[in-house]
């Protein structure tokens, strides 16, 4: 990371900020986050998008949330064709080593609404994958741009494959399931009435859908009792 670039980070830092993200992400360390706001980080990224965005990449290694944060919104978000893409998606793969790193990259990459097969068949090597972070990306890429009615079958027979019993692969597929259920409330029912998932996924997916606001008192009723 440039030195300019750090300097941004460091004026931009926020304590609250920073203790939230340590509270809320456990597995970061505290020298590993600086405290920058999600939007003033997408501001930077933004101008580096506009700059010599290939340098960056090169030249950052991941030591910071904020940095692997920045490499992500970067990857997602510069002009570069879709082979490309996926190399520095590969690229950054390993600094996903966090929740939030991960799920804001996933949400970020809008480029695959314009070529969704090929981003589908991108991330199917990665459900069974043996790393956690690996298989949450796969998972939040699901949920993020595949809950449609037209995947549903294909994205259940996924979810209901999965071999990694890691806790963030587990918290991912039951917000996957809640996502479904919201758009294909017919199909996500049926899965959940016929599937192999273990109970912990299985009542977290039924505990996701009874949080949203977007499922009716009368349906939440019914979710309820199917718990294990």
């Amino acid at each position: 990371m440039t030195d300019e670039i750090r300097a941004k980070l460091d004026m931009l830092a926020d304590e609250k900020a920073r203790f939230y993200v340590l509270r809320t992400t456990p597995t970061l360390q505290s020298e590993q986050v600086i405290g920058v706001k999600v939007p003033d980080l997408r501001k930077i990224a933004k101008d580096i998008v506009k700059s010599d965005w290939q340098c960056f990449l090169q030249q950052a290694k991941g030591n910071t949330l904020e940095e692997s944060m920045l490499c992500g919104f970067v990857t997602a978000t510069a002009k570069m064709p879709d082979a490309k893409r996926f190399e520095h998606i590969r690229s950054f793969l390993p600094m996903i080593d966090n929740w939030m790193v991960c799920d804001t990259f996933c949400n970020t990459l809008k480029p695959t609404k314009q070529n969704e097969r090929d981003f589908w068949d991108f991330i199917l090597p990665y459900f069974h994958d043996s790393r956690e972070y690996y298989v949450r990306f796969a998972v939040v890429m699901l949920l993020s741009h595949f809950a449609r009615d037209e995947y549903a079958d294909r994205a259940f027979e996924i979810l209901d494959s999965l071999d990694n019993d890691s806790y963030y692969v587990k918290m991912a597929s039951a917000w996957a399931i809640s996502v479904y259920f919201v758009h294909c409330p017919e199909k996500t029912m049926h899965f959940l009435n016929n599937n192999r998932l273990d109970d912990f996924t299985f009542n977290k997916a039924l505990q996701k859908i009874t949080e949203s606001y977007r499922v009716s008192d009368e349906t939440k009723s019914i979710i309820r009792k199917m718990k294990r």
